[in-house]
């Protein structure tokens, strides 16, 4: 990959090591002696050149990669650096400078992805091996090329606090989790995931920092505004006084996850939290300099829960320029529908096939419509915006790990709607997200864990359970201490997922259904079957209609399925059935009936089917 032009290597923060020694740069309005604790190699204490708008310079020949440093603000600290590129000794210890150069990248040939050839894999580094490391996931790319998948997504890596976090509690934000690997290990998994010809995307939270080890507030006012809040306390500064610094701050960091590791893209966590009320969005400038990198496109994907088409319309149309953004409304109409539930936003929504129909076929389900729980309308209009646009998912981190007890969608219901569910999810034209495990019916749960101070540590346990008051199962105390703590490290080791279970049912017969919808959506999307139709056949089945193939997935009970008004005078042949031996131990397969030019679909319970129409012969 090519290295950005000057105009985005200028103003870089943090200790930049460069042919001429390490740059050492960093923004503190208001500081009026910034000196740089060098507490490796040749010990001493430096005085940094004061400059314009508040930043601090100082270049210097004879320090090494490796090196730890902190600085000292008017006497105050020591700080580990802002823009610390590796934290060995944790969040608040000192920083170490970091040579990118080292690393011998074999991926120069590596052509990046396409938005309509991505299948996302989301996992998080700490639980995804026994290991936990980048190392530990690097041996396990191969695993997911055969699954099918085309990209990974990592959740957040930057440094936080203790030893297990989710990650959305980073506090050094270009610095890789050190409990994980260092920064080559980082590279080397990227490195690898290409020449296997997977891309890699990395999660970047941008709306708030940690509670514990945010050290930006030592070196500025300004990082933070109480202009605007999030549930997580003050809103970051994105359009108050002495803005310009904080935003070249965030978009620095996206380029320099894009740049120094390779990656192929950055989701962005909670991007209804950025609250930007400047001319040009933060979001719009994160795209537009990520997309005017050299080399392969990047993708830039949003999770928002706002249902903004505006995310991921061209600038030229009025919106924000993103690639994708995560669509939840699919993932809350299969749940509600499949496994019943109704709390929360749940009750937003029907589970109806009507109306899963409708989100398959428009992207979100709110477009605009009036929600009685928010009494507002949520969404706005999808019309012409490409499916691939939209990221659907059945699981991910967020909606098993913020349930009580960390159960997946599998845990809940029967086995055959689980994997009627997965074909409908991977057949779908929209971008599908697998999370890890989910491709095997993993048995572990996902849970919530931390490792925070033991203060802090009390007070995410006494919240985590009493966040959960309001249902009847934790309503009482006794229930609530059925809630892992997240602080234990029991709760850790529990969400680690179990590879060796992906050899014997029932697990193995799930993994060979997820082998072979992937490499049934890769022929499709191959043979240019990208745009699909979708409609509620009857009460219990969708149906997607691609130019020349049907997906008829039953949701659940038994019953017959016409599909004559869409099989016109073609024949059709069984390509795929959720329920065949392959894939179903107990396995109950549909039957269809194309005779005298009908077609229908007698299912014996929930179920998919996907029906190949034969080719046309020639003309008399």
């Amino acid at each position: 990959m090519a290295a950005p032009n000057e105009r985005l290597l200028h103003h870089r923060l943090g200790a930049v090591v460069g042919d001429r020694g390490v740059d050492f740069r960093v923004w503190s309005p208001g500081t009026r002696r910034m000196e740089l604790l060098l507490e490796s190699g040749s010990a001493r204490t430096i005085a940094l050149d004061a400059g314009e708008d508040g930043y601090f310079h100082r270049r210097l020949d004879d320090v090494a990669a490796g090196t730890r440093y902190r600085y000292l603000l008017d006497g105050r600290g020591p700080f580990p650096d802002p823009a610390s590129r590796h934290q060995p000794e944790g969040v608040h210890g000192p920083s170490a400078v970091v040579d990118p150069r080292g690393f011998a990248w074999t991926d120069q040939a590596w052509p990046g992805i396409e938005l309509t050839d991505v299948v996302l894999y989301e996992l998080h580094v700490g639980t995804f091996t026994p290991a936990g490391t980048f190392a530990g996931a690097r041996e396990r790319l191969p695993a997911l090329r055969e699954l099918g998948v085309t990209a990974i997504e990592l959740m957040p890596v930057a440094d936080f606090p203790g030893e297990r976090n989710w990650g959305y509690d980073g506090v050094s934000l270009f610095a890789p989790a050190r409990c994980y690997g260092d920064p080559e290990d980082l590279r080397a998994l990227v490195d690898a995931a290409h020449g296997l010809g997977l891309a890699v995307v990395q999660d970047v939270v941008y709306n708030h920092l940690g509670p514990d080890g945010n050290y930006l507030g030592a070196f500025s006012p300004y990082y933070f505004t109480d202009r605007h809040q999030t549930p997580w306390g003050q809103a970051v500064n994105l359009d108050g006084p002495h803005n310009g610094p904080v935003r070249a701050f965030l978009v620095g960091n996206a380029l320099h996850w894009l740049h120094e590791y390779h990656f192929d893209g950055l989701r962005l966590d909670a991007t209804h939290a950025l609250h930007d009320d400047s001319a040009r969005h933060l979001l719009a400038e994160i795209a537009d300099e990520a997309h005017a990198l050299p080399g392969p496109r990047r993708l830039i994907i949003a999770e928002d829960e706002r249902n903004l088409a505006a995310l991921v319309r061209r600038t030229d149309k009025g919106g924000l320029g993103l690639d994708a953004v995560w669509a939840d409304d699919f993932h809350h109409q299969i749940r509600r529908r499949l496994a019943g539930d109704s709390d929360g936003y749940f009750a937003d929504f029907s589970g109806s096939s009507d109306d899963i129909a409708e989100t398959m076929a428009r992207g979100f389900f709110y477009r605009g419509q009036m929600v009685a729980r928010l009494c507002r309308p949520r969404g706005s209009d999808t019309a012409g915006i490409a499916p691939e646009r939209f990221v659907f998912c059945i699981q991910n981190h967020d909606q098993v790990g913020n349930r009580a007890l960390g159960d997946r969608l599998h845990h809940q219901i029967e086995p055959a709607g689980y994997r009627a569910a997965l074909a409908l999810l991977l057949l779908a034209p929209e971008t599908p997200l697998l999370f890890m495990g989910q491709e095997w019916a993993a048995s572990t749960p996902f849970l919530y864990f931390t490792d925070h101070n033991p203060e802090l540590g009390k007070l995410v346990t006494e919240g985590r359970r009493e966040e959960f008051k309001g249902f009847a199962a934790f309503s009482s105390p006794e229930g609530r201490e059925r809630i892992p703590d997240p602080q234990a490290a029991s709760t850790f080791a529990r969400s680690h997922l179990r590879w060796q279970e992906r050899e014997r049912e029932p697990h193995a017969s799930v993994l060979r259904l997820a082998r072979a919808l992937l490499r049934l959506r890769g022929s499709m999307v191959a043979r240019g079957q990208r745009d699909a139709q979708a409609d509620a056949a009857d009460p219990s089945t969708v149906v997607l209609r691609y130019p020349d193939c049907m997906i008829v997935t039953r949701l659940e009970g038994t019953g017959r399925t016409d599909l004559s008004r869409w099989a016109g005078s073609r024949t059709w042949t069984v390509a795929l059935d959720t329920e065949d031996p392959a894939f179903a131990p107990d396995s109950q397969p549909a039957r269809v009936d194309g005779r005298d030019q009908r077609l229908a679909v007698d299912f014996r319970r929930s179920g998919a089917v996907v029906l190949q129409a034969l080719p046309l012969g020639p003309n008399p």
